[in-house]
C-alpha cells in the first residue's frame, strides 16, 4: 500500500525558511511524479513544484519560482521542499502527492487532480 509521510512543517516569521520532507512507502521510487500542494482556508488548493523523479525536471508555481526549491534523494524514496524567504501568502496546509509510473508531462502541469497518493498535510505558518 502506498504511503506518504510529510514532515517538516511550523511557524516561522517572513523572510524564514523551512524544508518539508515527504517519504514514499510501498512503491518503487522511480519514473514517478511527485507534487507539492497547499491549500489555504477559504482557497483552493494549489500546486506548488512537482519533480519527475525519472530524470529530476521540475516545475514550480509562478508565486514561488525563485524562492521554492523540490529535490529527490532516490536512495530514501524521499522528496523535499526547501522554502526560503517564506511569505505570510505561503501559510498554507501542504501536501505532498505521487502519481506512481506518471507520463512526464504530469509533472510540468501541477494539477492535483492526476495525483494518486496524498500525505495527511503539515502547516505551514508565516507571520508577518
Amino acid at each position: 500500500q502506498v504511503q506518504l509521510v510529510e514532515s517538516g512543517g511550523g511557524s516561522v516569521q517572513a523572510g524564514g525558511s523551512l524544508r518539508l520532507s515527504c517519504a514514499a512507502f510501498g512503491y518503487t521510487y522511480s519514473s514517478n511524479c511527485m507534487g507539492w500542494f497547499r491549500q489555504a482556508p477559504g482557497k483552493e488548493r494549489e500546486g506548488v513544484a512537482a519533480i519527475y523523479t525519472g530524470g529530476g525536471s521540475t516545475s514550480y508555481a509562478d508565486s514561488v519560482k525563485g524562492r521554492f526549491t523540490i529535490s529527490q534523494d532516490n536512495a530514501k524514496n524521499t522528496v523535499y521542499l526547501q522554502m526560503n524567504s517564506l511569505k505570510p501568502e505561503d501559510t498554507a496546509m501542504y501536501y505532498c502527492a505521487a502519481y506512481p509510473w506518471c507520463p512526464k508531462v504530469v509533472a510540468g502541469r501541477l494539477d492535483w487532480g492526476e495525483y494518486n497518493y496524498w500525505g495527511q498535510g503539515t502547516q505551514v505558518t508565516v507571520s508577518s
